[in-house]
């Protein structure tokens, strides 16, 4: 593929970025690139930099060296027209408690530079995507949670933007308005460029496409969530057992299998040992266990075996790198 082909198919360009506040290095040489119509994941414990990568993608601030290209344009010399690119959800959605929804989203369509019968188009398409359409004459401040949370999505797609970011969209909702949500954004996805922040792990795992983990300004981690949970250092898999007899024995009986590497006895109760075990290889021990612990002469009421989550990996790679 020529270089010419291969650029047009990205839509976010981010190569050695760095952005230093005094002694501070909260964004340290970032490379990546997010492609068109991907759903890309951007996540990172508080203080890891990804408020600081958003807000210089969103052009709110220019970095001290490196680049951001949105759609082959810089941010830092070309922030007006990356500005039109771009539909951005804050974690604290702007919104106008004392207008109406279409009011507010009149209002914000028309600063986006809509007018006439484009701008009622727009209107109605975000009631529709958006399911709003019954809460259009009411007052935004007396709204749930999750409708202002659709509220603060028809604002950032109103202009029809080419990249949605997403800041926490599932901050506050309860588990049906979660899900709706992540219909949504898996629907937006087929047609924009969405790159999704958020601290749940499962609802990133589940909706998007590829992650980026970052900590301490520095990239830990990239791949699909499969990738991210089957290849991390640690083997990907991990098995609970229940397990009847002395616990330092059984625990020497499961530590000759190969492949594990960490044993942890949760509790005792009436003999019964409640084990997990970790393992350092990708391949299914679980006939192993078993056998280890039939060989010596224990009771087994449970063996399961699961796989590494993707809150595993995260708390792994951004611990190890603090």
């Amino acid at each position: 593929m020529d270089m010419e082909s291969k650029t047009s198919r990205l839509m976010l360009e981010v190569r050695g970025l760095n952005k230093k506040f005094g002694h501070v290095h909260a964004v340290n040489n970032l490379n990546f690139e997010v492609r068109r119509g991907e759903v890309f994941g951007f996540l990172g414990p508080n203080g890891a930099g990804k408020s600081t990568t958003m807000r210089i993608i969103t052009c709110f601030i220019p970095p001290t060296s490196g680049s951001a290209l949105v759609d082959g344009m810089d941010t830092a010399t070309h922030d007006l027209a990356v500005r039109r690119k771009i539909g951005y959800l804050p974690e604290s959605t702007p919104l106008y408690s004392d207008m109406t929804v279409k009011e507010y989203l009149a209002f914000v369509g028309q600063i986006r530079g809509l007018r006439g019968s484009k701008l009622k188009s727009r209107i109605d398409d975000m009631f529709s995507v958006c399911a709003l359409t019954k809460m259009a004459d009411r007052q935004i401040g007396k709204l749930s949670k999750g409708f202002k949370q659709r509220v603060g999505l028809a604002q950032a797609m109103i202009h029809d933007p080419d990249l949605l970011i997403l800041d926490e969209p599932m901050s506050g909702l309860d588990p049906n308005q979660i899900i709706e949500i992540r219909r949504l954004i898996k629907r937006m996805g087929e047609e924009k460029t969405v790159i999704y922040c958020s601290h749940i792990l499962s609802e990133v795992s589940a909706t998007c496409d590829r992650i980026l983990i970052i900590n301490e300004g520095r990239i830990v981690a990239t791949g699909t969530p499969s990738d991210l949970t089957s290849g991390h250092r640690g083997g990907g898999s991990k098995y609970a057992l229940r397990v009847k007899g002395d616990g330092p024995s059984i625990k020497n009986s499961l530590a000759s299998v190969s492949g594990v590497s960490v044993i942890y006895i949760d509790d005792v109760k009436d003999g019964w040992c409640g084990i997990r075990i970790n393992t350092n290889i990708k391949d299914d021990i679980g006939e192993a266990l078993f056998r280890a612990v039939v060989d010596g002469g224990f009771s087994l009421s449970e063996l399961t075996r699961t796989q590494t989550s993707l809150e595993d990996v995260f708390t792994q790679l951004t611990r190890s790198e603090k």
